[in-house]
């Protein structure tokens, strides 16, 4: 059966195990997986669950945890220390129930907005009578940045050797081959 984008099959996350190794074993694809590889899935919308492989406790928050935190030091800083210590100082206040819902619904709310503006730009970009020329821009970009930014994310926190910076050259030389095209048009 064929997985949905968000789940595992019959709407159940995907289970990741975790061993005392600090190893995550992907049970859907009897591999072994990274914390950059669960990253890849947050931001793909596909549910997943990290248990303990030993106590079978559910552990994905603090997996989740030491993501962001990954994150916020490898220079993707994106949590200001201000927000930092507001939300260090709710812990233990009468309130305190109430932030994780509140954070979480604001963050869909941000979420929500951007797909709209992202949508109506796109839209008064491509319906005028430049419209073709647009959409073909659009799509280079997005073929650009899928291309470009994904092997960058996965190699950020390894050292790039030759091989790497002869890919990235490669890549951007047929990038710019599209370009030189389409400028030809």
């Amino acid at each position: 059966m064929a997985r949905s984008q968000n789940s595992g099959e019959k709407g159940d996350p995907i289970i990741i195990k975790k061993y005392a190794n600090r190893r995550l074993y992907n049970t859907d694809s009897s591999k072994y997986i990274t914390l950059d590889f669960l990253a890849e899935l947050t931001r793909k919308d596909v549910e997943f669950k990290v248990l303990d492989a030993k106590t079978g406790d559910d552990i994905t928050h603090n997996v989740l945890t030491q993501i962001i935190m990954d994150e916020e030091s490898s220079g993707q800083n994106m949590l200001p220390v201000g927000f930092l210590r507001q939300l260090i100082a709710l812990y233990g206040d009468s309130m305190q129930s109430m932030v994780p819902g509140f954070l979480e619904n604001s963050l869909q709310n941000f979420r929500d907005s951007q797909k709209q503006v992202q949508n109506v730009i796109e839209t008064a970009i491509t319906s005028g009578p430049f419209g073709e020329i647009a959409k073909t821009n659009i799509e280079l970009m997005r073929s650009a940045r899928d291309a470009l930014v994904p092997g960058l994310a996965a190699k950020k926190r390894e050292a790039h050797g030759p091989d790497d910076i002869k890919e990235l050259k490669r890549q951007m030389a047929e990038l710019q081959t599209k370009i030189d095209r389409l400028s030809r048009k």
